[in-house]
């Protein structure tokens, strides 16, 4: 097979192409139902940039590809994408959007599929030294893969002398080493350096002095350095402050000088500062400045020189393929050997540099002409964020190389025949030229288990697909498994997924989609979460068949079980997961590495139940306030009182049982809706409007009854000022109604008109009729209450339907049912049934989160807090987690290079996890945490991956038990627990009897249970020592462990 690799789609010139029409620059507006996710990484300035920024990218390989498929992702306005080779059968091994059997038509359309905003055009045409490059003007970035490097240099300078300069990145992959060059100019002017959001510090207090110092509340550290500005926020007396910028002197973690402030008015309570975010110049050079004293990143502290070494190795091999016209052949050990001194000869020249390290050059002489797709993807990812900071000025630029080499991949394979390496004439040729034959055979026939198929999982299936992981030929199998639909928010980072694939489960279209890239892959797509409801599906004798497991999920607890899974059945795990440009992945191997499960981040901090219902302070407090009035309203009223006459069919029968003095759970909240549901749209409008009164004005009353503005604490000092939480002031005064108000009441009214199935036509929501109905609200005089408000921080929210009712309630309840039965209220069967909703934040057409944004604005304008915008307010209501597609690559190539060397059996100093973060830039490559092994006593030890067995039968007693594990392992069991029942231990009443019992009874295992694990102590060394712990005890119920 051999192609022109896009000509039906290439002009026969390099000119860019014109704008598209329809495109999201022409109206600058964002469509967030698609790149919301994206928009919390980058910013909408950012986005709009893109949407205005045209890119060339010459190179269509394993790392051209992927730096067009996350750029295209990202949104530019449009991309032409350059390549005059042609096509060859190994090329299907790299780039996974040229197929067998339409190689010449693929790759443009293909592209452009992936995002409708984006223009993708194609050239064929050669670029080489007398190329007139004056077409490149009209880009804002060029990137050139699989250059030579005098072009590259020659495509630099005209980039860089350009008046704006036109920002260039060069990207080579060469087998094992990669390497990525960046020139944004003389002066590139980032506008945020981190993307990080500013932290909001509360204020103790401020001196009325010169210069005013100002304290932190409760000593908070500031994290602030001398000469930084932070602007002030809702400060309380000294007002002059709000709102403008001061530069800081630091004086302590905590405090800090700001400036002149005895002539401002003298400071009283609260307010709050911000750091101010400040732009940064960034000076660059282009690569033939840059050569001999390169500037690079450095991703592995384990070995520092990589990237000086692999800087050396790299422009030796530019300069062999200059006087050879082609890479080292593969195995050859005379071309390494004339490399290594081409390599010694570069190094000798540069000015910033490191020692040779002749392992690295010959294998990446061996190497060469060969492809890691993993690596291709990790680094791609890499390069794409950068196009994206060259476009926007959004995030620190990589200064001005990075470098990284696969090393571990191959160094293990030296001793592996030449012939192991020689092309096959299929699709593996680049990849066997790293790894070799047998290595792709391995592949090949491996059985792995992935979780979740969502960005990650995408990406990792595409991986699997150029690996040639899984196939049916060699009996492999690749299972994957999620419950989701596909939304099309995803599709701004999940590749295999298209707009004609919403609503589709993510599985089983992804399955397909990966069955496109290779036809060989057998992948099994299932749509069940792996949880404990699933174990019959995905028992021991499933996780027995695999080789390894790979989780592409998004949340913590779901990551836990199935290592856990993986630990009791001994499988290798393979974890990744981002938050914007942030990554990291984790590699855990059996008996060599700790678990996930073996480090435990902190909990997530709850707000406390007062400060969220009486005392808020910042807007993530209103939001949340928010967001539990949604809920509390709309989804856990209706359904506990659909629950309750599940429950209770006859409200007739329910009656009489209140009236004998019966209590039923839930019947006073039941009744209370029953007796206030609204019957028709007006209705819903007024309890809309009397919602209103009761947040927005009401409970600012009673508090301010509750706590005048002059109480004080018992030491003498003021309640507002001292508090342990910075409290902000509801304000006294009734919040004027306009047109927010009314968005806010109308919307409230369409969501309890879908809970309670009554109609409205579009003539309902009209301003004029919902204005109307307002005026005819009657709304009752306030009268406060002597109801007591909770201020104590560790107070937890009560659970109003297991709270004892009065006595007085009870008879407001059995009067409001009885009248509810005399008029006929009860007796239609579809008044007894509501119809809760399920919060969902990506339909804009639903009013959920239209409903969190203005509630949790009208609460903060009570508390005098800056309200957030809906964007702000969505993410937050949402518990969205930003995301972008360049993360999400660079994560799941890192992830998919491990596999190799887990399928490999390698030693554990070849592992690697990795951190990175891609806004700043920073990549850190470390060896995993290495497995702990714990001392039982004498030579007895164990670790998280031991489990002992112990065999049993039906008559087989506790006191059996105990005394097998003594016999098979030489130390005396103290107390055996299982779950959260303790078995037998020695000190509680009557559990001596329990010797005699059979496991079989103590236990109670169901019918298709073969074993329990069980936790046991062990005897101390010492008398009066504590137990010892010990692995878990795995029990079989049957001598050969079936079921019993």
């Amino acid at each position: 097979m051999c192609f022109d690799r896009y000509s039906r789609y290439l002009s026969d010139s390099l000119i860019p192409p014109s704008s598209p029409p329809g495109m999201a620059a022409d109206s600058m507006e964002i469509d967030d139902s698609l790149y919301s996710r994206q928009r919390y990484v980058l910013g909408d300035s950012a986005m709009h940039q893109m949407a205005q920024s045209s890119v060339f990218l010459s190179g269509m390989g394993g790392l051209g590809i992927e730096i067009a498929k996350n750029i295209v992702l990202a949104g530019v306005k449009a991309v032409t994408l350059h390549d005059p080779k042609q096509c060859e059968t190994w090329d299907l091994g790299s780039n996974f959007f040229i197929r067998k059997e339409d190689v010449v038509e693929a790759v443009c359309p293909r592209v452009a599929e992936l995002n409708p905003y984006v223009h993708v055009d194609m050239s064929s045409s050669a670029m080489d030294d007398n190329t007139d490059l004056s077409f490149l003007r009209e880009y804002q970035c060029v990137i050139l893969t699989e250059t030579r490097l005098s072009l590259q240099k020659r495509v630099n300078e005209f980039c860089h002398s350009q008046q704006p300069p036109i920002r260039f990145i060069g990207c080579d992959a060469y087998g094992i080493c990669v390497r990525v060059f960046c020139d944004f100019g003389e002066e590139f002017e980032v506008s945020d350096p981190t993307g990080e959001e500013p932290k909001e510090t509360f204020i103790q207090t401020i001196t009325q002095d010169n210069p005013g110092v100002v304290t932190c509340m409760d000593n908070q550290p500031h994290g602030l350095q001398t000469g930084q500005s932070v602007v002030f926020r809702e400060v309380n007396g000294m007002v002059e402050l709000n709102g403008t910028a001061r530069q800081v002197s630091v004086l302590s973690p905590h405090s800090f000088a700001i400036g002149d402030t005895s002539q401002l008015q003298p400071y009283a309570h609260g307010g709050f500062f911000v750091l101010m975010k400040t732009p940064k110049t960034y000076r660059f050079e282009t690569i033939e400045r840059q050569l001999c004293d390169p500037q690079v990143l450095t991703p592995d502290f384990s070995k520092p020189e990589a990237p000086l070494q692999i800087h050396a190795a790299m422009l030796a091999l530019d300069t062999f393929q200059e006087q050879h016209s082609r890479l080292p052949n593969i195995g050859c050990l005379q071309d390494a050997e004339v490399l290594l001194k081409l390599t010694e000869e570069v190094n000798a020249t540069l000015r910033n540099k490191a020692s040779v390290n002749p392992e690295l050059v010959r294998c990446l002489s061996r190497t060469a002409r060969g492809t890691l797709p993993p690596l291709a993807a990790a680094v791609g990812g890499l390069a794409s964020q950068e196009v994206l900071k060259a476009i926007t000025g959004k995030f620190a630029p990589l200064q001005q190389w990075f470098y990284l080499d696969a090393i571990e991949v191959v160094k293990p394979l030296q001793s592996v025949s030449a012939e192991e390496f020689f092309p096959r004439g299929d699709r593996y040729d680049g990849l066997r030229a790293c790894i070799g034959e047998s290595m792709c055979l391995e592949l090949h026939k491996l059985r792995v288990f992935m979780v979740g198929c969502g960005a990650i999982g995408c990406e990792m299936l595409k991986n699997f697909a150029l690996l040639g992981v899984g196939l049916a030929k060699s009996s492999g199998e690749v299972c994957i498994t999620d419950p989701d639909l596909i939304e099309k928010s995803n599709l701004n980072r999940q590749f295999l997924f298209r707009p004609h694939h919403i609503q589709k489960p993510k599985s089983t279209t992804a399955a397909e989609a990966t069955h496109d890239i290779n036809p060989d892959l057998h992948v099994d797509a299932h749509l069940n979460k792996v949880c404990p409801a699933t174990e019959s599906i995905y028992n021991d004798s499933f996780y027995s068949r695999l080789n390894l497991v790979v989780t592409a999920l998004d949340n913590v607890e779901a990551r836990r079980y199935v290592d856990s899974r993986c630990v009791s059945n001994q499988r290798p795990l393979l974890d990744s997961g981002t938050m914007g440009t942030k990554g990291h992945t984790e590699i855990i191997v059996p008996n060599l590495t700790e678990s996930y499960n073996s480090h435990r981040d902190p909990p997530e901090e709850e707000i406390p139940f007062c400060t969220l219902k009486s005392f808020p302070s910042v807007i993530e407090h209103t939001i949340q306030w928010a967001r539990d009035k949604f809920e509390n309203a709309f989804v856990h009223k209706p359904s506990m009182y659909n629950s309750f006459w599940q429950t209770h069919p006859s409200a007739e029968v329910v009656l009489q049982r209140m009236q004998a003095g019966e209590s039923l759970e839930g019947s006073f909240q039941v009744i209370k809706l029953l007796s206030r549901r609204p019957s028709q749209w007006e209705q819903c409008i007024t309890v809309a409007r009397l919602k209103f009164e009761k947040y927005f004005k009401r409970k600012a009353l009673q508090l301010l009854h509750s706590f005048p503005l002059d109480t004080r604490l018992k030491d003498g000092s003021k309640f507002f000022s001292n508090t342990c939480i910075p409290i902000k002031l509801p304000d006294e005064f009734t919040i004027i109604y306009n047109n927010t108000v009314l968005f806010n009441d109308l919307n409230t009214a369409r969501l309890f008109a879908g809970i309670y199935n009554i109609p409205y036509s579009e003539k309902d929501l009209s301003e004029e009729a919902v204005t109307r109905i307002l005026s005819d609200v009657n709304i009752p005089e306030y009268r406060p209450s002597e109801k007591s408000i909770v201020t104590d921080e560790s107070a937890k929210k009560p659970d109003q339907i297991k709270m004892p009712l009065s006595s007085e309630e009870e008879r407001e309840a059995i009067t409001q049912l009885e009248q509810a039965i005399a008029t006929d209220s009860v007796t239609a069967g579809s008044l007894l049934q509501l119809s809760p909703l399920q919060f969902e934040k990506d339909d804009d057409s639903n009013g959920h989160i239209d409903f969190v944004a203005s509630a949790s604005a009208l609460r903060a304008r009570m508390y005098s807090i800056e309200p957030a915008d809906r964007l702000k307010t969505k993410r937050i209501a949402g518990k969205i987690i930003p995301a972008i597609a360049t993360a999400t690559a660079a994560v799941a190539g890192l992830v998919a290079l491990e596999l190799i060397k887990v399928v490999g059996a390698y030693e554990f100093e070849s592992f690697k996890n990795c951190f990175f973060n891609l806004a700043i830039p920073v990549v850190v490559l470390t060896e995993p945490a290495t497995v702990k092994r714990t001392r039982i006593r004498d030579n007895i030890y164990f670790s998280i991956w031991d489990c002992w067995t112990i065999f049993g039968h039906e008559d087989f007693t506790l006191s059996d038990f105990m005394n097998a594990v003594r016999e098979k392992y030489g130390i005396e069991p103290t107390m055996v627990v299982h779950g959260v029942k303790m078995l037998y231990v020695p000190v509680m009443p009557g559990h001596s009897k329990r010797l005699k019992l059979t496991m079989q009874k103590l236990i109670k295992p169901s019918v298709d249970r073969r074993y329990v694990d069980l936790t046991v102590s062990f005897a101390p060394e010492a008398d009066g020592d504590d137990d010892l712990p010990g692995p878990p005890v795995r029990y079989y119920f049957s001598r050969n462990g079936e079921t019993p």
